[in-house]
């Protein structure tokens, strides 16, 4: 029995009961508890009070009395959970070999009995299918409750169609997604998870689909899509497609599709415009035009952009040595945990694991992995104009304005306002440049990038 699964238990109890589910320090007292924290530490990473988490977490524990007919305390609260031996919801999983697993809850009390019928009694009228055997495993999650409140209130408040979730390689994107499905299995009767990593015609993927949830696929992509956006209609879907960035193009302007991926257009635009009650997630470093709208209010789209994390949690059992430098670390490298994770063997291997010696160097050190992928973005991905105007931006230490920035590359090539405007976009739809809005509207490089085209790209 893992916290997701108790999550789940004590979320249902609690909707079921008030109409409303947990919110995000009620889910971080069930799943702080569970994992025997103390309120101090989940307070610091909710950055709550204390006060108010005591606060939230005895009355929860008085809801959950009145639901289970048992006293429950903060104290006892995984005993009695434990002892009550609830293992999952009673669902279908269908995985590639088209197995099923049935799983059903094991009640130890009346009340619980009682309530295990009432919720069998509805799931026997319709079965539910999750295929997530592409999707991976989460080992930690840190520290992004408001991201998976936003998420949920998209889905379920908003019945926001198509959600892309953006940022940097290593960030953090799928850990995020995989825990809001892991939080929220029983709220959807389909569950998909597909990685474009090698990516397939939208013709295959629909086949793929609709295969999974046992429908018979008709010949032409007309016809197929009518399935789809049947089953969305028919019932609440959720299909996550990771790494969609693979579908566009490289050495070009960001978010322009690959010519045989040009249905996947067509059917980002067709999830908002075609009535349903279902859901697409996307989960890429790159932004296409499809993934944004100037009116939510008409078009149902929604793009989360992920930052890093500013939370030491995550240097958490990767082998360094724990002291006051840890922050220096995280901030060095932009909260980045893929960055920190590789940073992270080089401390052990050279340093011993001890941060505060690595952070004497006073230099940000680009690991081999890095360096790597860096030179991926750098030599294949972006665009010629791109590149040059990531070379003028790395000179800066600091922000600087679009006029200074195009003036400085003058000293480079002369570049139309249309391809300085179009490239400089661009970046920001790879995330890597930002806008910062002061004054005057300021771009900058993102840092750990800039060190590297600074060491490896200087002409």
């Amino acid at each position: 029995m893992n916290v997701n699964e108790v999550v789940n238990f004590v979320d249902k109890l609690v909707f079921d009961k008030t109409g409303k589910h947990l919110d995000d320090v009620q889910t971080a007292v069930v799943e702080g508890t569970w994992e025997r924290k103390t309120y101090d530490d989940i307070a610091q990473e909710c950055n709550v009070t204390k006060n108010h988490v005591g606060d939230v977490g005895a009355e929860l524990w008085q809801l959950l009395s009145e639901i289970l007919d048992e006293d429950i305390k903060k104290t006892n609260f995984r005993s009695t959970i434990e002892r009550l031996k609830i293992t999952s919801l009673p669902i279908i999983i269908q995985n590639n070999n088209k197995q099923n697993n049935n799983h059903t809850f094991h009640f130890g009390s009346q009340a619980l009995d009682q309530y295990n019928n009432q919720d069998n009694n509805i799931h026997k009228s319709k079965s539910i299918t999750h295929d997530l055997t592409l999707a991976p495993q989460i080992i930690n999650f840190y520290n992004r409750n408001s991201e998976l409140q936003t998420i949920y209130n998209w889905i379920f408040n908003q019945n926001t169609n198509l959600i892309s979730i953006l940022g940097l390689y290593g960030i953090g994107k799928t850990t995020l997604v995989k825990r809001f499905v892991d939080l929220h299995l029983d709220k959807f009767d389909v569950i998909i998870w597909r990685c474009l990593k090698y990516p397939k015609s939208l013709d295959l993927l629909i086949d793929d689909l609709l295969d999974v949830c046992q429908r018979e696929v008709k010949k032409t992509i007309d016809d197929k899509l009518k399935q789809l956006f049947k089953l969305f209609r028919e019932q609440r879907c959720l299909i996550i497609l990771d790494d969609v960035q693979n579908i566009f193009v490289s050495g070009e302007f960001a978010g322009q599709y690959k010519t045989e991926y040009q249905d996947y257009q067509n059917f980002f635009s067709l999830m908002t415009r075609i009535e349903h009650q279902s859901s697409v997630i996307l989960i890429s470093e790159e932004k296409s035009t499809e993934m944004e709208s100037l009116n939510q209010d008409l078009y149902p789209i929604q793009s989360l952009e992920l930052s890093g994390l500013n939370n030491v949690d995550i240097l958490h059992n990767i082998g360094l040595n724990k002291d006051e430098t840890w922050l220096n670390l995280v901030n060095l490298y932009a909260g980045n945990p893929a960055y920190l994770k590789s940073i992270a063997i080089s401390i052990k291997n050279i340093f011993d694991g001890k941060v505060s010696e690595f952070i004497s160097e006073n230099e940000l050190v680009i690991t081999k992995d890095m360096q790597s992928l860096f030179a991926e973005v750098f030599n294949k991905k972006i665009s010629p104009i791109e590149q040059e105007i990531i070379l003028s931006l790395s000179k800066f230490d600091q922000p600087v304005t679009r006029e200074y920035l195009k003036a400085n590359l003058k000293e480079r090539l002369e570049l139309s306002s249309t391809n300085f405007i179009n490239g400089l976009e661009s970046l920001q739809r790879r995330f890597l440049v930002k806008k910062i809005t002061e004054d005057k509207i300021l771009f900058d490089l993102f840092s750990v990038f800039r060190e590297y085209v600074r060491i490896f790209c200087e002409k």
